[in-house]
């Protein structure tokens, strides 16, 4: 049965939450005082002991949610622990993602005694077991890896307290649930179990029920929300000028931290090189080909300023934690609608505020209306004038692209159906493969309809194009200063 915590939100303090002193000494350090909406739900039902599903937006705090209050239940027992052993296990979809939850973990127990280990594909297989045979306190870990592990007996569930999934509908997605069964059927049925998500979809609840006992349903925001804070827009654009007016929007927009998205690892490549190329704009890929040394150095050289973009897949960019990220870039909209809340989720952090921009061309015309329909609610649409779309360019089917589970191991958005992706996300054969559908035939053609005004829109987008066309113009001028100094 599916309980729900209906305690009203109310401001409160971390010394109310039952952390101990340790806890609340290094929170204290990282400046903070005051715990988030999942935060003050969550962090004392897992000191009870109570199984929890909690839904958040992404950037609300929910891995101090769960890491905090099982960094306290570990301080109140010490059991005699045997080789091989674990107390609690945090199961994630990415390497990214197990890395950050890690941090969490290390960040807040630093005046605790406990041991941790991460463990994730990528990397040699021999030092984590070496590490497992000493016995740890808690295990990150993907899926993958650790079932390759527990297939060689190099963990112990014996002795296990507590199981967390984080980003679970993530793992779901991924086809990695079949991974976590085969585990959990290696694990005590008497343990805590926490399913942490940032949307929350009936198959989650259908997940729920089958691993939880009696669960308590947290949720602080609506289902399938888009966060208040980011300011969301969209730009039409013909697909072949996508990276044109990228370059563009970063240039007269000064901005200096951006994070793109593209559908495709062959798409993160290529965009990277051609912004250095024709742009002069630094920039560095991260997806699932690359090693982990290569993800963690992008990463790294990106929240140092070294590098201006960072162009990201899907599933490589889960768990990417950038302090005030300000502007999030759809270069190509995902074939999930649930992607779209994770990718603009990584801007808006904590509560700051952030920008996300969609860049959309016709072919993804569908893929808007299925984002805007998941999340109730409509996005703002600025047309730029040097960049409005050619009516007389007609849809085509999407290929490539992530829609549908991704068998463990493959490391890239590789789709199960051999069919071209549509626009709808389905391997599904289209009436015409040359236009897309029509409920009437007899209509106006929709690129000579009329829209209604919006005159807010219309305003922002006159002073981009001002600032556009200033921008032209000065490159104009260092163009000629060029030439005549060749001269």
């Amino acid at each position: 049965m599916l309980g729900s915590d209906n305690r009203n939100i109310q401001i409160m303090k971390f010394t109310e939450l039952g952390l101990n002193e340790s806890l609340l000494k290094a929170i204290k350090e990282e400046g903070y005082d005051t715990p988030t909406p999942i935060q003050q739900k969550a962090i004392p039902l897992v000191i009870e002991g109570k199984d929890v599903l909690a839904a958040a937006q992404t950037g609300t705090g929910k891995t101090a949610g769960f890491t905090l209050p099982l960094l306290e239940r570990l301080s109140q027992t010490k059991p005699q622990m045997k080789k091989k052993q674990v107390r609690v296990l945090v199961l994630t979809p990415t390497r990214e993602l197990a890395a950050q939850v890690a941090q969490s973990i290390q960040t807040y127990g630093k005046y605790m005694s406990y041991r941790s280990t991460v463990i994730f594909g990528g990397v040699g297989i021999n030092p984590q077991l070496a590490t497992l045979r000493k016995g740890v306190d808690i295990v990150i870990a993907t899926p993958g890896r650790l079932l390759d592990i527990a297939g060689q007996q190099g963990i112990d569930f014996s002795a296990l307290e507590c199981l967390v999934l984080d980003e679970a509908d993530r793992m779901l997605d991924m086809g990695f649930i079949h991974d976590i069964k085969k585990l959990m059927a290696m694990m005590p049925k008497k343990k805590q179990t926490l399913l942490f998500s940032a949307t929350f979809s009936k198959e989650i609840k259908s997940l729920a029920s089958g691993l939880l006992k009696d669960p308590v349903l947290v949720e602080v925001a609506r289902e399938n929300t888009t966060a208040d804070r980011i300011k969301q827009v969209v730009h039409h654009v013909d697909k072949g000028r996508k990276r044109e007016l990228l370059s563009q929007l970063i240039k007269a927009g000064d901005w200096q931290q951006v994070l793109v998205f593209t559908r495709t690892k062959h798409g993160a490549n290529r965009l990277c090189k051609q912004l250095e190329e024709y742009s002069g704009i630094k920039g560095a890929a991260i997806h699932g080909n690359k090693s982990q040394g290569a993800r963690t150095k992008a990463l790294a050289d990106f929240k140092a300023g070294n590098v201006r973009v960072l162009v990201a897949t899907d599933i490589a960019a889960r768990g990417i934690d950038i302090d005030q990220l300000p502007h999030v870039v759809n270069f190509e909209l995902p074939n999930v609608p649930e992607d779209y809340v994770h990718r603009i989720g990584r801007t808006g952090r904590a509560g700051m505020k952030g920008e996300a921009v969609s860049l959309v061309c016709v072919d993804e015309h569908e893929l808007l209306k299925n984002i805007e329909k998941f999340t109730k609610s409509s996005i703002e649409k600025v047309d730029i004038e040097a960049f409005r779309p050619d009516p007389s360019i007609k849809a085509e089917p999407i290929q490539n692209g992530r829609g549908g589970g991704q068998k463990r191991g493959s490391g890239g958005n590789k789709s199960k159906n051999k069919r071209p992706m549509t626009a709808t996300g389905h391997g599904k054969k289209k009436k015409s493969s040359n236009a897309p559908e029509t409920k009437n035939d007899n209509k106006t053609p929709e690129n000579k309809r009329k829209k209604p005004k919006n005159p807010q829109a219309e305003k922002i987008g006159s002073n981009l194009q001002a600032k556009l066309d200033k921008l032209d113009k000065r490159d104009s001028r260092n163009n000629t200063n060029t030439r005549n100094r060749k001269k």
